[in-house]
């Protein structure tokens, strides 16, 4: 089980989330949006401070990661977040 974040996802949302050196984004489970691991359930994010770690990744000096009672979601398989250039959008995928 991973969670690797591409340095094009990470500078996205650095910009958009006016991110800096030293900040923690947390990856959770939420209900509803179009995730294709449960259905009705989808990731999202959020700018938090960790309180249980299951899993992270630093790029930049960003600490993205999920926390230890949200790992069930990802079924012992890895996150990859990257950005997608042509569409200028992150995609989120379970494998």
């Amino acid at each position: 089980m991973n969670i690797v974040v591409e340095q094009p996802a990470a500078s996205w949302y650095k910009s958009e989330m006016g991110l800096s050196e030293g900040d923690h984004v947390r990856i959770f489970v939420r209900l509803g949006g179009c995730g294709s691991v449960h259905p009705g359930l989808s990731l999202g994010i959020t700018k938090e401070t960790p309180r249980k770690v299951g899993l992270s990744h630093t790029v930049d000096g960003v600490t993205f990661y999920m926390e230890e009672d949200n790992l069930w979601y990802l079924d012992n398989k890895e996150l990859r977040i990257s950005f997608n250039e042509k569409f200028e959008e992150i995609m989120m995928k379970v494998q």
